[in-house]
C-alpha cells in the first residue's frame, strides 16, 4: 500500500518536432526564440532581467512555480507523472542520486488500457494508504497480540487447563458435571466439552446470573478425579486472555461503534492490497528478480519501495484472504454477505434437535400438540425420561461423532446436540441430535453434506481465527500482521522522503494529479464507474468513505482553484 507510488519522474519531450518551413533552434543564432544568455531583451526566462515572464525568484508575483508563493499554481502539484519512462537527467532518485531502471513500463502517450487506469490506481492508492493506514496498522497490531494470544493462554491458564496426573481411565461425565455443579450451583449446565486430549481438562459450561451477553461461566474438571481445577469466564472457547484480545481486535473495547474501525479497515485492505500489486507489477525493471526480491544495491526511498513492493507481493493473498473472511462478520458487509449466501444456497445447515413425535408423547396426555381455539398450539412438554448424559455421548460415537466432541443439554422440546469441533485439517465437525427419552439418533449432519460456500466460509473464518492448521497458522497471521505493518511503515517514509527538501516549511510528498479519470476513455472509465458503485453499496463502510474522500478532493480542487484565480493566474 504505497504512500508514494507517484514519485517516478516524466521526462522532458527532447524530441525536435520538424516541419516545412520551421527552423531548428540553433544556438548560434542570437535572433532565434527561446532563452538566450547573449540577448537580455529575448523572451524567455532571463536572470537579469527581472520583469521578464516566467520563474523568478526575485518576484514573488511573478506566475510560475514560487517557492516563497505556497498559494501559486504549481506549489501543490504533485511529483512527475508516474506513467511515463524515465530518462536523463529527469530519471535522477532523490534518495539515491542514480537513475532509476525500474520506471512504471509503457508511454505517456498511451491513453488507453493500464497507462489510462494507473494514474486513478495510484491516486487512490495514495489517498487510501494514507488515511487508512493508521487503521490498518491498529488492525495489524491487534491481531497479531491476537495471534499470540492462543499460546499464551495455554501458559497463563495451564492449571485449567491441564490435569495434575494422566489417569487410567475417566470417570463417568455425569459425575464430573456434580462436581462442577457443586463449584458452582448457583449456574445451571448448557453444555459440556469432554477432555480431548489425554491431559485435558473437561469443560462444563454454565449459565449464570449477572454475566454479560455472550459470556458463560466454565468450570474445569479433572476427568480422571473429578477435582475441580478452577472456574473462568469464557465467551465461546476464549479464556479471559484470548476473549479480551478479540474483543480489542474487532472493536477496541469501544463496543458497537469501535466495530466500524475493524470494518473500515477490512473494507480497504483488499482494495489497497490489490491496487499496490498492479502498480508494483506494472513497473519496468532492469532484472525480472526485482520483482520477488528487494534490490539491495538500491539505497534511500529506491530501497524503501522495493522493501515495501516486495514484502507487499508475497503477502498480498494472505491480506486479501483477511480481508475478505474478516467482512464475512463485520456489521454491514457482513450482513450482504450472509444475504447473498443465503440465495446462493450457501447458508451453513444445522441438526435439528426439536423432539419428534414419539418423545413428545412419552408421558404426555392425548391432546399432547393438538391445536387449541384460537389456532395455539399445546407446546410439546419436557421428556419425563432421560437417558443421561453419558448414554447419549455413546450413542453418538456409535454414529461416527466422536472427535473432539462438545454436548448440548436438552432444553424444553429439544434433545441433546453432540457436535464435533475438531477444526484441524482434516476437519471433524459432524453432528448428530439424540433422543433424551431413549438415546436414538433424531438426525445428523456431516460435514461433507454442506455446501461449498458453507464450507468455504468455514475454512475461511477458522484461517483467520488461527484454527486450521494450528500452531502454523498462528505463526503465518503473525507473519501476515508483521509485514502490514511494516508496509504501513514503508509507505509513510517514502511520502516523507519525496517532500520538497528546499521549503522550510514542513511539507510531505504530493500525490497523483487531479484529473486523471479525464484521460481515461469512456468504454473504460463507465464500466469502472459501475463496479465501483455495486462495490461500494455491497460493502457499505468502502462506499460511504470512498464518497467523503471525493467530496474532501473535489473540495480541495476548488480550494485551490479560487487561490489560484486569486492570484491572477
Amino acid at each position: 500500500m504505497s504512500l508514494d507510488e507517484s514519485q517516478t519522474i516524466r521526462p522532458a519531450d527532447t524530441t525536435t518536432p520538424t516541419h516545412p518551413g520551421t527552423p531548428a533552434p540553433n544556438a548560434s543564432r542570437a535572433d532565434a526564440p527561446g532563452p538566450n544568455p547573449s540577448r537580455p531583451d529575448a523572451p524567455g526566462p532571463n536572470p537579469s532581467r527581472p520583469d521578464a515572464p516566467g520563474p523568478n525568484p526575485s518576484r514573488p508575483d511573478a506566475p510560475g512555480p514560487n517557492p516563497s508563493r505556497p498559494d501559486a499554481p504549481g506549489a501543490d502539484a504533485p511529483g512527475p507523472s508516474p506513467d511515463a519512462p524515465v530518462s536523463g537527467a529527469d530519471a535522477q532518485d532523490p534518495g539515491n542520486g542514480a537513475a532509476d531502471p525500474e520506471a512504471p513500463s509503457g508511454s505517456g502517450r498511451r491513453s488507453g488500457g493500464w497507462a489510462a487506469v494507473r494514474p486513478l490506481v495510484l491516486r487512490m492508492h495514495f489517498y487510501a494508504g494514507l488515511l487508512i493506514a493508521p487503521l490498518l496498522f491498529i488492525a495489524a497490531g491487534t491481531g497479531l497480540l491476537y495471534a499470540l494470544s492462543w499460546q499464551a493462554e495455554s501458559i497463563v491458564y495451564s492449571d485449567e487447563l491441564t490435569v495434575a496426573r494422566v489417569g487410567d481411565g475417566a470417570v463417568p461425565l455425569s459425575t464430573q458435571v456434580r462436581a462442577a455443579q457443586g463449584a458452582a450451583p448457583t449456574g445451571k449446565v448448557i453444555g459440556v466439552w469432554p477432555a480431548p486430549e489425554a491431559a485435558d481438562t473437561t469443560r462444563v459450561i454454565m449459565e449464570k446470573p449477572g454475566l454479560a451477553e455472550g459470556e458463560t461461566l466454565t468450570v474445569f474438571v479433572d476427568p480422571y478425579t473429578a477435582d475441580v481445577r478452577g472456574q473462568l469466564t469464557t465467551a465461546g472457547d476464549a479464556l479471559p486472555l484470548r476473549a479480551w484480545l478479540s474483543e480489542f481486535h474487532s472493536s477496541l473495547q469501544l463496543g458497537e461503534f469501535g466495530r466500524n474501525y475493524s470494518e473500515l479497515a477490512a473494507s480497504w485492505l483488499w482494495v489497497v492490497a490489490l491496487g499496490g500489486l498492479a502498480l508494483w507489477i506494472g513497473r519496468r525493471r532492469s532484472r525480472r528478480a526485482l520483482l520477488v526480491l528487494p534490490d539491495r544495491e538500491a539505497t534511500g526511498r529506491r530501497k524503501t519501495l522495493s522493501w515495501h513492493g516486495v514484502v507487499g507481493l508475497w503477502a498480498v493473498a494472505g491480506l486479501v484472504a483477511l480481508s475478505a473472511t474478516g467482512l464475512t462478520w463485520s456489521r454491514y458487509a457482513g450482513e450482504n454477505i450472509g444475504q447473498l449466501q443465503d440465495r446462493l444456497g450457501g447458508a451453513t445447515p444445522a441438526v435439528s434437535a426439536t423432539l419428534g413425535e414419539s418423545a413428545e408423547s412419552a408421558g404426555a396426555g392425548e391432546h399432547a400438540g393438538h391445536h387449541m381455539p384460537g389456532g395455539a398450539e399445546t407446546p410439546p412438554p419436557r421428556p419425563t425420561a432421560d437417558i443421561g448424559i453419558d448414554k447419549a455421548v455413546e450413542a453418538a460415537r456409535a454414529a461416527g461423532v466422536g472427535d473432539h466432541v462438545r454436548v448440548t443439554l436438552p432444553a424444553e422440546g429439544k434433545g441433546y446436540v453432540v457436535k464435533e469441533q475438531d477444526k484441524q485439517v482434516p476437519v471433524h465437525l459432524d453432528a448428530v441430535a439424540v433422543d433424551p427419552a431413549d438415546g436414538k439418533v433424531m438426525d445428523e449432519l456431516r460435514f461433507a453434506d454442506y455446501p461449498v460456500l458453507a464450507q468455504l466460509t468455514r475454512f475461511g473464518i477458522d484461517l483467520h481465527m488461527g484454527q486450521t492448521f494450528g500452531l502454523a497458522n498462528q505463526l503465518a497471521l503473525a507473519a501476515l500482521a508483521v509485514a502490514l505493518m511494516f508496509l504501513v511503515f514503508w509507505g509513510y517514509r517514502m511520502w516523507w522522503l519525496r517532500r520538497p527538501t528546499k521549503d522550510r516549511a514542513l511539507s510531505f510528498g504530493r500525490p497523483q494529479p487531479r484529473g486523471a479519470w479525464r484521460k481515461a476513455p469512456v468504454t473504460l472509465l463507465l464500466p469502472l464507474a459501475a463496479v465501483t458503485a455495486v462495490v461500494g453499496w455491497f460493502v457499505p463502510m468502502l462506499g460511504i468513505s470512498l464518497i467523503a474522500f471525493l467530496a474532501i478532493d473535489v473540495l480541495l480542487g476548488f480550494v485551490a482553484g479560487r487561490r489560484a484565480a486569486a492570484a491572477g493566474v
